[in-house]
């Protein structure tokens, strides 16, 4: 455990002489000591730099008593984490009680004995500085992840692709700072693109790490972008052997708008759901293999989708269908697909942002908030207006 600082100032505040002066002799040995006879001169000398490391304040004071001083000095921002020892000759429960609400952290009673006043004193300056310690590291984490928030969002991309005949939009709604989820892009040419969505298993800074290997080891599949069962095989073969306890689930997409298909393969992965203009309908489209990075020897199949203008295909990731009302019931691809159906007018960029309004309306958590996943959904909308 952390120990005392050299010489801490502790502020002794008592109307009696005599109590300051037992305080006094008890303490001086081992700290600086500060003295106030009244409230108001307390708050004045605990402004004094350095500011006292704890406070032994007397209860029955005249004019403004302990338990206003403790009020005032819980209320300022530079003197609420000071801990406060009440020095009292009072014995109720109800009075204790009415101390720790007020914001003290113990209570030493009168007549003093020396080695209690030593031994509670000691207890929570060292508390005290275990909680500072702990503040600082936390500091430390918070400024580690932001740097590690900031590293992750360079490797999505900047902005979707742009293609004649056309509409993606992205969105990333990550759970906490730094997420599993990834996605990117293949650019091909100017009518053929690749589109990855992968989701790591669990959060934090190992998922995300793993996450930023995708980024490399998708851009190795450039070769045979328009294969995506390839592409999944060479991103399982990536991965394999890298981690133990984490696993990946991938869905691959290629685009032909030369041909009008789209060939799709996945990896665990939530099926792709495909709205036809024809039908009015939505469908899922599911071609799985196993997880990435456990089965080195597994291979992918795809399935071949041809598409028409005014179709839109979907892609995403599990925090979508998981997300749970306050009944505990999860979203579910069948009312997803309600949605991509009663929502099939709108442009890619709306839809997207219109599902993640659904999505906190279900849940009832302002948007990107109190989500129990990260979430990543690419829409992929063919024009009719080429």
């Amino acid at each position: 455990m952390s120990e005392v600082k050299d010489r801490d100032v502790i502020l002794i505040v008592d109307d009696t002489p005599a109590n300051i002066q037992i305080a006094q002799s008890i303490l001086k040995n081992e700290y600086k000591i500060r003295v106030a006879t009244s409230g108001a001169k307390a708050l004045e000398l605990v402004k004094a730099k350095p500011r006292p490391a704890l406070v032994l304040l007397d209860v029955e004071m005249p004019g403004m008593d302990g338990y206003e001083v403790c009020k005032q000095l819980k209320a300022d921002a530079h003197t609420r984490d000071i801990p406060v020892i009440f020095l009292t000759g009072r014995t109720e429960t109800a009075d204790e009680t009415r101390g720790f609400e007020e914001g003290a952290v113990d209570y030493i009673h009168k007549p003093f004995s020396p080695a209690v006043m030593k031994a509670r004193v000691h207890t929570h300056l060292v508390l005290r500085e275990a909680r500072e310690q702990l503040a600082r590291q936390l500091l430390t984490i918070n400024k580690e992840l932001e740097m590690a928030r900031q590293i992750q969002l360079s490797i999505l991309p900047r902005e979707t692709p742009k293609f004649r005949g056309l509409d993606i939009a992205a969105r990333y709604v990550p759970m906490s700072s730094v997420a599993g989820d990834f996605y990117d892009f293949i650019i091909v040419d100017e009518q053929h693109v690749g589109i990855l969505v992968a989701d790591v298993s669990g959060h934090g800074l190992p998922a995300a790490l793993i996450a930023s290997m995708l980024q490399v080891a998708l851009t190795a599949q450039y070769a045979h972008a328009s294969e995506p069962g390839r592409v999944l095989s060479g991103l399982n073969q990536a991965l394999c052997g890298k981690f133990r306890d984490h696993f990946v689930t991938a869905a691959y997409v290629f685009v032909d708008m030369e041909k009008n298909s789209m060939s799709y393969a996945g990896a665990g992965h939530p099926p792709l759901l495909l709205w036809r203009m024809s039908t009015g309908s939505a469908a899922e489209v599911e071609e799985n293999g196993l997880l990435l990075g456990h089965f080195p020897e597994e291979t992918y199949s795809e399935a071949q989708i041809p598409v028409e203008p005014g179709d839109r295909a979907v892609l995403y990731t599990d925090g979508i269908l998981e997300a749970r009302n306050p009944s505990k019931e999860e979203l579910g691809v069948e009312r997803f697909k309600r949605l991509m159906e009663a929502k099939h007018d709108l442009g890619a960029d709306q839809f997207a942002d219109s599902l993640l309004d659904e999505l906190s309306r279900w849940s009832e958590h302002p948007k990107g908030e109190g989500q129990e996943d990260d979430i990543t959904l690419l829409t992929i909308h063919f024009k009719t207006d080429k």
